[in-house]
């Protein structure tokens, strides 16, 4: 097999548009599989996660390879749930065109724009799923998307409407030939006139894409299908038309056109445009397919379950074998290839080579992870890393009983390989484990795999905010420390001026000792008592800032004073001090930047009101016409949940990113609560 045999292609799309049944269906006609799986019932070949099956939706991304008149097409069903958009991030790497699949009974949804907004310039083609239902509607589905994304759109078909908008059967305007569910039949009379016209319209299409093609349609105002077909392949991978199809992935209805025109109009890997690389200097590269050159792939997915883990890869360069050792270009390790499958669902089949184009998996490669470099040593190459979502919802996550902290951690580092869309850190202020992801799905899916995969029970809360605290007056305390209760004292006593301070966050500490009254050894042991101090505030027990104590007076006792004496000197001094310097607390502050269209502005406005943000401007969107970027600036300690939120008030559409940029001063009105909030969880 070569890489014209093959045709990488990702099925994109809203959740509950039929991706993974139209996968389903394409691999039960080709005789993939003996028996048609439903959604419904747990039993398809994409969904077999027991996530997935207990939940009805996609969660991650799975890959159904298809053979149909001596193609290999690689369908890669990716997950059209918003918390798992990271799985669709993979399948597009590997793509070279994609199927946005939508639903006539919706019409153009959220999904297929975000799907749209993702693909860049990669080549697509839509199909419009779900015809035969009561009630669909396709010619507004149709309309709908012509108006969302323009000039491009191309129908090929030409649906035979029955009864209740039901879509009975389809004309396919290339080959001017009309199929219903259980094969071939005759252009209906009535639509003679109506196909002609828009057999034209695609003729029209398909020689605007070619010069040679467009002065033959000038000539004769004709072109044979063949003609037709090269023409909407240039166009096609040039993304100047993105083909339309319609059907049903439950009956079948125009699965064998779609699978006819991905063989037909959608480009093989050597087609398409140089992968972005770095050599082994950092400097960029392009590295073009090229079935003849020295092995490199790209590990784009990492699938782990209990039998075993499997690097899903991409090849670019070359072929990989059975046997060969490769250069893992991002970890530094050569490693030796072991079994190479070609992945249908949770199963793996065994094949003796993956070759340039083509996407397989390589079984138990422990070291290796999503978004690594596999070469030949000799041939340096590193592709460009996949670009992930930055992940901002949070939770805190603990498990039930403290013997599990271990396994929660090594089975949260398990599944990060598997999915590096979520992150773990372990805050040691707040003495949290704290994961982020896309939204409360994404988490809770994690949840229940620690459990089923690793025994592990968790609980997830609200991630504790990091405040600060710091002082607004200058305050002079003594701290005396004494305890000559019979044999060797400690005796330590210091006088010291807390005052507030502009010039570094961490505490300055500096002497001004006239006499001796305190011994220079003893300094660092005063010095240390304070940046212990420090740690613990007097308000809420957050860390104090900008700070600065001068050391300015003092005594000693030449047998009993000590380091740890003076140590516990300068505690007692702090303590006294903070609660007459006017302490305060400080939040942390937060640059937020909200990607929206035009029409929620009102709703996100009034949303960063409640939060306390700051709007500090707005500016369209450069890549999308009728969007809107607002950035502000807001409490950091208001947005845990702002993810579900935005999602809720834009339908999905609007993105944030959000960076902490500073502290601020709390307001007093919110002063007490976090107070309290703090004394709870320091009694917990």
């Amino acid at each position: 097999m070569t890489a014209n045999d093959i045709r990488n292609i990702a099925l994109l799309g809203h959740g509950g548009s039929g991706k993974t049944s139209l996968a389903e269906q394409m691999l039960y006609m080709t005789k993939g599989i003996d028996r048609l799986g439903r959604t419904a019932d747990g039993n398809t070949t994409c969904d077999y996660d027991a996530e997935e099956i207990k939940r009805k939706i996609s969660i991650s991304l799975a890959f159904a390879p298809v053979k149909y008149q001596g193609v290999k097409i690689n369908v890669m069903d990716a997950p059209g749930n918003f918390d798992f958009a990271g799985e669709a991030v993979c399948a597009i790497r590997a793509a070279e065109c994609a199927v946005l699949v939508g639903s006539a009974k919706d019409g153009l949804s959220v999904g297929m724009e975000r799907s749209w907004k993702m693909l860049g310039k990669k080549p697509r083609m839509i199909f419009i799923n779900r015809t035969e239902e009561e009630n669909s509607d396709y010619a507004a589905c149709l309309e709908a998307i012509k108006a969302k994304f323009g000039q491009s759109i191309v129908p090929l078909v030409a649906p035979v409407i029955g009864g209740n908008k039901a879509v009975t059967a389809i004309v396919d305007l290339l080959h001017n030939k009309a199929y219903d569910a259980k094969g071939e039949c005759p252009i209906p009379a009535d639509m003679a006139d109506d196909v002609e016209a828009l057999r034209a319209e695609l003729m029209e299409a398909a020689a605007g894409s070619d010069e040679e093609l467009m002065e033959k349609f000038f000539d004769t105002m004709e072109l044979s299908d063949e003609e037709m077909a090269k023409g909407l392949k240039i166009g096609v991978r040039d993304g100047s038309i993105c083909p339309v199809l319609c059907g049903s992935a439950v009956t079948g209805l125009g699965v064998e056109m779609l699978m006819q025109t991905i063989v037909d109009l959608v480009p093989v890997a050597t087609d398409m445009p140089a992968v972005p690389a770095e050599d082994d200097d950092g400097n960029a590269i392009e590295v073009a397919y090229d079935p003849n050159g020295t092995a490199a792939a790209l590990v784009f997915k990492t699938i782990s379950d209990q039998y075993g883990k499997y690097s899903v890869v991409k090849v670019v360069r070359g072929k990989i074998k059975s046997d060969m050792s490769l250069y893992n270009v991002t970890t530094g390790n050569t490693e030796k290839i072991g079994r190479l499958y070609v992945m249908k669902g949770k199963k793996g089949e065994e094949t003796k080579e993956i070759c340039c184009g083509d996407i397989g998996a390589i079984g138990k490669m422990d070291k290796v992870k999503t978004g690594d470099t596999l070469c030949e040593p000799k041939t340096y190459v590193k592709f460009a890393p996949m670009a992930f979502a930055p992940a901002c919802y949070s939770r805190a996550i603990a498990p039930k009983t403290k013997q599990e902290i271990e396994k929660l951690g090594t089975g949260l580092n398990k599944l990060n390989e598997e999915d590096p869309t979520f992150r773990v850190v372990n805050n040691s202020e707040t003495h949290q484990t704290v994961i982020s992801g896309a939204g409360d799905i994404q988490i809770d899916v994690l949840c229940a795999k620690l459990k089923s995969r690793f025994g592990v029970d968790s609980e997830l809360s609200a991630p504790r905010v990091a405040y600060r605290e710091k002082i607004r007056a200058t305050v002079r305390k003594q701290g005396r420390y004494k305890k000559q209760t019979g044999g060797s004292g400690q005796f330590g006593d210091v006088h010291i001026i807390f005052e507030p301070q502009t010039e570094q966050e961490d505490m300055i500490f500096e002497e001004n000792v006239f006499g001796g009254s305190v011994p220079k050894n003893y300094f660092p042991a005063v010095e240390k008592g304070l940046r212990e101090s420090c740690l613990h505030g007097v308000l809420a027990g957050y860390p104090v800032v900008f700070l600065k104590a001068t050391l300015v007076d003092g005594s000693y006792h030449p047998v009993d004073s000590s380091e740890i004496a003076f140590k516990l000197a300068a505690n007692l001094a702090f303590k006294a001090a903070l609660p007459e310097a006017k302490p305060v607390l400080m939040e942390p502050i937060g640059e937020l930047k909200v990607t929206i269209p035009d029409s929620y502005m009102g709703d996100v406005m009034g949303d960063l009101n409640k939060r306390r943000g700051r709007v500090m401007g707005m500016n369209p969107d450069p890549d999308n016409r009728g969007w809107q970027i607002v950035e502000a600036e807001v409490p950091m300690g208001e947005m845990s949940s702002y993810a579900i939120d935005l999602r809720s008030m834009s339908q999905g559409r609007g993105s944030y990113s959000l960076k902490f940029v500073r502290y601020e001063e709390v307001p007093q009105i919110n002063q007490a609560k976090i107070i309290e909030d703090a004394k709870k969880a320091d009694e917990e």
